[in-house]
């Protein structure tokens, strides 16, 4: 009978083993079965260690694709990588692109809500006016 919570499980090195059966964009796997093939069951938790041991694993240099649309594999040339790699700018671009907004428009919305002096960085408001 097989035990629920076993996350303990996925470690890197069984992501990486796991995986290293799965070279190549055709032979990609999704998070939720990569989970299930690991541990026989999936649920959030699971799926999230699977994504820190997948974040681990790239850190460390393994060349461990991924697409929304091919699931996860370890790159079988350079183009996969590189497809990967630019998946992967995209989506941190947007994430800036988001913190820049945010930053631009809502901080200094919610300092006025707050009663608080909106001051750009590195602004003097001290200093007079030069005659």
């Amino acid at each position: 009978m097989k035990h629920a919570r076993q996350e303990h499980l996925i470690t890197p090195q069984a992501v990486l083993d796991a995986l290293k059966r799965r070279i190549g964009k055709a032979n990609g796997i999704t998070a939720t079965a990569l989970v299930i093939y690991l541990v026989e069951d999936a649920s959030a938790a699971a799926e999230r260690k699977l994504r820190a041991c997948i974040e681990h694993l790239r850190s460390q240099g393994h060349p461990v694709c991924a697409t929304p649309g091919d699931g996860y594999f370890m790159a079988a040339n350079d183009e996969e990588l590189k497809e990967t790699c630019d998946f992967l700018r995209g989506r941190a671009l947007t994430s800036l692109r988001q913190e820049n907004a945010m930053r631009r428009i809502a901080l200094p919305e919610l300092a006025g809500q707050l009663g608080l002096p909106v001051t750009n960085e590195g602004e003097d408001h001290d200093q007079q006016p030069a005659a």
